[in-house]
């Protein structure tokens, strides 16, 4: 059965060895234990047995707007509805914080629509956005990742 759960300090370390072969592909960026230490509150981890399988991040960029990032889910565990769990239970903890609008950048754009979400033009994410975390990418400055977002 799979639970879904905030993350710990602790979880650091295996949400990392998780990540990695995505990170080394370029598909998610690389966050520092620090970083995901500075923001261990924004993961939602899903569980089966007490082994991480997958997580995700809800980023605040301002009162009524988010982003989910860093979403991962463990080979062999793709395609059962852990990432739309994952998803979820990120939605309703923004909609709980008073968040209007969700958005991703991601290469995923089938699996984001499934979910309800809508590509946008990348320029209209916010600016700040774009220059944080995107300068950090490895495919930067030429970005082929998708802009979506969700009204929720």
């Amino acid at each position: 059965m799979i639970s879904y759960t905030k993350a710990k300090l602790s979880d650091i370390v295996q949400m990392q060895d998780l990540v990695k072969p995505e990170v080394e592909k370029g598909i998610i960026l690389f966050r520092s234990s620090d970083e995901m230490a500075t923001n261990i509150r924004s993961y939602i981890l899903a569980k089966e047995n007490e082994q991480i399988i997958g997580f995700g991040a809800l980023h605040f960029h301002a009162d009524d707007l988010a982003e989910i990032r860093s979403l991962m889910v463990k080979d062999g565990f793709r395609g059962h509805g852990i990432g739309k769990g994952i998803i979820q239970n990120l939605l309703i903890e923004g909609e709980n914080l008073g968040v209007k609008k969700v958005f991703t950048l991601t290469y995923q754009k089938a699996f984001f629509e499934s979910v309800g979400f809508t590509e946008i033009p990348k320029e209209a994410l916010p600016t700040h956005k774009i220059w944080a975390d995107c300068i950090k990418c490895k495919h930067f400055p030429i970005c082929d990742e998708i802009a979506l977002i969700k009204t929720i």
